[in-house]
């Protein structure tokens, strides 16, 4: 049997990434444009601090609406709970990690660095490979 390739081999590494302080509204397009779901939040010292999510968006859309203000940042409304996955964690067990939660996409962390971020379609992708 082979060894299982690990979400290294397979998570994106050209990421998209956000401040805290930046406007959401700049935040919201920036997603947009590069069509992606969501984009991992790094303070001054490149420290994952969060994650912004499109559904985070449509709230500060939603609140623009009523108050004709887009005014708030990313920290207004980026989720502060984040869960990762370790880079070095075989695929199988990412594959489960997504099984277990609503989640998208993970930040992949490596010596307490965002190093990736890795998606569904990245983990079937990996299977699909491994066992196709």
């Amino acid at each position: 049997m082979t060894d299982r390739p690990n979400i290294a081999d397979y998570m994106a590494r050209d990421l998209v990434t956000l401040t805290p302080d930046m406007e959401i509204n700049r935040a919201l397009h920036l997603l947009l444009n590069h069509k992606i779901s969501g984009a991992p939040v790094l303070d001054d010292d490149a420290q994952l601090v969060g994650v912004l999510s499109k559904k985070d968006c449509l709230r500060a859309a939603l609140n623009a609406s009523y108050y004709q203000n887009w005014g708030d940042s990313v920290a207004s409304y980026m989720s502060t709970d984040v869960h990762t996955l370790d880079a070095g964690l075989d695929i199988v067990a990412a594959a489960e990690s997504f099984l277990q939660s609503n989640y998208r996409r993970f930040p992949v962390m490596q010596e307490g660095r965002l190093v990736g971020q890795i998606s569904r379609a990245d983990v079937l992708r990996a299977l699909a490979d491994q066992w196709g």
